[in-house]
């Protein structure tokens, strides 16, 4: 079994697909910060599609990873010529393998800051990508503000300093390009934020207005940010995966990527320097791309919120396993139907009943064996962003919210840090102490967990949600996780009756 390398293509299995085009005459017109397991299994085997079928030879792939933490990636893309493997696992448990090859270079910018920032000044590169995750564009979650006390953007801001973000790497691309009389790239911004366009061209304006107004008002006014919605469950690599790919495969690769069959990639048309014919290899490009982001982050995304918390609280760890429990999936469907979908824009060419249901299946799909813990991780960033925004709509518009309050009660009760046995639970977040501490609070204080007004704004002062959620909130401490949700599930399905414990007309505990 050798490593997985240019050389070594020709000797894999032929039930494993591969770069059939010339590689070596790739150039390269992307430049994508943040190489991820996701960035390879979605807009990277877009491009590999197209290269297949002899087109986007100058859209090639320059990969750069901006942390320190990324190293071994650049490790593994060094020692495999930047090529890896793509496993799309089906329900069924069968497996397909495909060498990608749209990527053509990785550069770590740790170690050659320089080498990244002139890549991007270059005349070649027409767009630059990110998927720096949804904390990565420094926004305030309920101010929509850019943070200029980050960290690493004060660092950034130095006079002199070399750029350690991204906010300083695109910029000073920017103000080189400018200077050399080149026009600026697009920037796409395809992580799970609603309007991601708008928010990236948020971030990069306030970041270089911080370095200079007179720059900011330029990135402002010249440079593009389409918006896009991008989906593709796609799990974290295990060291089980990597035997497993061996295995099946004799394809030693230190990083293989493994993923879901379903992919969609929903891309505004605004490239002035022009773009790869994504359209050809199935990505929806169209004028208001809205309609589908929200469709996505409401019915996916929030639907992951509600498996990541009371799932685990049930005593699940994969998301199959809880997503295939009828409780669960009778959560699920009720809050998609009844509270996120009337919250919902018309979606042209979207068939929602078909969409929910593919969902349920597949969140149940065993193969992937994605984790609760992947999906809870910073809820902090993401739940705000998905959910909340369902909550104050219905609230609006007088509809319902019971379902989501479950939810946030959920992540209030998880956030505690101590489960139903009174095991630990691993709360990975960027603000893990301040929500513990709150959470700590919340027996005797059932509202002090959403009087953060930084994640919840006045939704504290709403008694349509705090009655409900606060509960909920007892039911989860008196009888339990699945009693809880069982008993509300039951009151909001047709014909139901009310209950005095786990919907909106109990008291609050403590």
């Amino acid at each position: 079994m050798a490593l997985l390398t240019a050389q070594s293509l020709s000797s894999l299995p032929p039930e494993v697909a591969r770069p059939t085009y010339d590689r070596s005459q790739v150039r390269t017109g992307i430049v994508h910060l943040g190489v991820g397991g996701f960035h390879r299994a979605h807009q990277a085997m877009y491009l590999d599609g197209l290269l297949e079928q002899g087109a986007a030879g100058d859209w090639g792939i320059c990969g750069v990873g901006v942390l320190p933490s990324d190293r071994r990636m650049a490790e593994v893309m060094a020692a495999q010529d930047c090529l890896y493997t793509l496993v799309v696992k089906h329900a069924d448990g069968t497996w397909d393998a495909r060498v990608i090859g749209s990527i053509v270079e990785y550069l770590f910018a740790p170690d050659d800051p320089e080498a990244v920032v002139e890549k991007m000044a270059a005349e070649s590169t027409r767009i630059v990508t990110l998927t720096v995750t949804e904390g990565g564009y420094a926004i305030d979650p309920v101010t929509g503000e850019f943070d200029a006390g980050d960290a690493g953007v004060v660092h950034d801001l130095a006079p002199g300093a070399s750029p350690t973000t991204s906010f300083g790497f695109v910029t000073e691309a920017l103000v080189r390009r400018r200077a050399r009389g080149l026009p600026p790239f697009t920037v796409v911004s395809c992580d799970n934020i609603q309007h991601n366009g708008d928010v990236a061209r948020r971030s990069f304006a306030s970041f270089a207005a911080l370095r200079d107004p007179e720059l900011g008002a330029w990135v402002e006014r010249e440079v593009f940010f389409p918006n896009c919605m991008v989906d593709r469950i796609t799990p974290a690599t295990t060291d089980d995966d990597r035997a497993e790919v061996a295995s099946r495969f004799g394809i030693e690769d230190g990083w293989p990527v493994v993923c879901e069959p379903f992919a969609q990639w929903v891309l505004e048309d605004r490239f002035p320097l022009g773009r790869p014919p994504l359209e050809d290899v199935g990505v929806q490009v169209v004028d208001d791309v809205e309609p589908y982001e929200m469709m996505k982050l409401r019915l996916l995304n929030s639907g992951h919120q509600a498996l990541a918390y009371l799932g685990h609280l049930v005593g699940y760890r994969l998301v199959h396993d809880a997503a295939q429990d009828p409780l669960f999936q009778r959560l699920l469907l009720g809050y998609m139907v009844e509270e996120a979908t009337p919250t919902l824009r018309e979606l042209p060419g979207i068939d929602l009943d078909s969409y929910r249901r593919d969902l349920i299946a597949r969140f149940s799909n065993p193969a992937v064996r994605d984790t609760l813990a992947r999906l809870a991780f910073d809820g902090s960033e993401r739940l705000p962003k998905w959910l909340l925004p369902v909550v104050w709509d219905n609230l609006a518009a007088g509809g319902e919210v019971r379902r989501s309050a479950a939810v946030v009660a959920g992540w209030a009760r998880y956030s505690e840090g101590v489960d139903e046995q009174g095991q630990p639970i691993t709360v990975v977040d960027r603000r893990r102490d301040a929500l513990q501490a709150l959470a700590e609070r919340q027996r005797e204080e059932p509202l002090a967990f959403i009087a953060d007004r930084e994640l919840f704004g006045d939704l504290v002062d709403d008694e349509r949600f705090t009655v409900p959620y606060a509960a909920t909130l007892r039911s989860l401490y008196d009888r339990g996780t699945r009693a809880t949700l069982e008993a509300l599930v039951a009151e909001l399905e047709p014909g139901g009756l009310p209950s005095t414990t786990a919907a909106g007309t109990g008291n609050p505990p403590g």
